[in-house]
């Protein structure tokens, strides 16, 4: 007859639930970890900072937000004045920036911070592809745009889309804020940090 020892099979029990427990919890870490983004991936999705000292009036320069292209332009006194013209604004589908989900600062006429510097997402609302830039000489019309190539979108210098176009809503304005006179942050603005 064999005497069953009730104390060491319940040691034995516990023993191999705690290395059983170990070893999972050892296998999923690095399983877990690898759901987190890279390193390289939370720079992208971060604040980016450019500098416009050496930008030029009627000038544009393009940098990589979030995979996308943002527009940073600085408008000229013609560009400016053109987008206060009534006949101007009649032309456009929402001049007040009231459909889209937009900044505070992107509701004024402007629809920037400073009226000489424009930041908008470079990407046409309708399906996607980038826009041109047109300078006034470019343009058929008296005034700079940007003209998508793709389904011939138009939006002013504003990013205010016209009238009968496929374009639905105005350019994305994405947060951003002055750091100084010669740099933008863009990412953030002062209310998100």
């Amino acid at each position: 007859m064999t005497t069953i020892n009730i104390e060491k099979r319940r040691f034995l029990g516990a023993a191999t639930t705690f290395v059983g427990a170990v070893g999972v919890i050892s296998a999923s870490v690095p399983f877990v970890l690898s759901w987190q983004p890279s390193a390289r991936a939370k720079m992208a999705a971060g604040p980016v900072e450019a500098g416009i000292r050496n930008l030029e009036p009627g000038r544009m320069i393009t940098v990589k937000w979030r995979g996308k292209p943002v527009w940073i332009l600085r408008r000229t006194e013609r560009n400016l004045k053109s987008l206060e013209q009534s006949r101007h604004l009649e032309n456009l589908r929402d001049p007040d920036s009231l459909v889209d989900n937009q900044p505070v600062y992107a509701k004024n006429q402007f629809r920037s911070l400073r009226e000489d510097i424009f930041v908008a997402v470079g990407i046409c609302t309708h399906l996607g592809c980038v826009p041109t830039y047109l300078s006034s000489e470019m343009s058929t019309g008296d005034a700079a745009i940007y003209f998508c190539p793709c389904h011939g979108s138009k939006f002013d210098l504003a990013g205010r889309v016209f009238k009968n176009v496929p374009a639905p809503t105005n350019l994305i304005i994405p947060p951003y804020q002055f750091i100084d006179d010669d740099t933008i942050k863009i990412g953030s603005d002062s209310s998100s940090g």
